[in-house]
């Protein structure tokens, strides 16, 4: 029981990381906290991505003196390529966000959601 849990770990941390992201995506009033939000989900699902592609015991594909038994069992590279570019964009998505939300502040004077939406204008 207690060996299930450690290797389901990866992913019982990802379902928190999202429930977290989710809530302060939908229950927070303030931009900033939105935007951390936003980053915790990205998080949750790079750290998934990753968890997806683990194997144990495996080799890494650009160990170039790995033995030969090892072609057979190499930790394919597809997740962590798709994780280095999702945090690439991630960077680029948390910087326009953070944009957008100086400018409201600068627009409007507040960063509350709501008193946004009312100031329609």
């Amino acid at each position: 029981m207690n060996n299930v849990i450690l290797v389901n770990l990866p992913f019982i941390v990802v379902a928190l990381l999202l429930a977290v992201g989710f809530y302060t995506v939908g229950f927070k009033r303030n931009l900033i906290k939105v935007v951390i939000g936003i980053e915790i989900l990205e998080g949750a699902v790079n750290l998934f991505l990753i968890a997806l592609g683990y194997v144990k015991g495996a080799y890494a594909p650009i160990y170039t003196m790995a033995p030969k038994e090892a072609v057979n069992n190499m930790v394919l590279p597809t997740p962590q390529a798709l994780t280095l570019t999702s945090i690439v964009i991630g960077v680029a998505v948390s910087a326009l966000m953070l944009a957008f939300a100086v400018n409201i502040y600068r627009h409007y004077g507040t960063l509350d959601v709501t008193k946004v939406r009312r100031l329609k204008g």
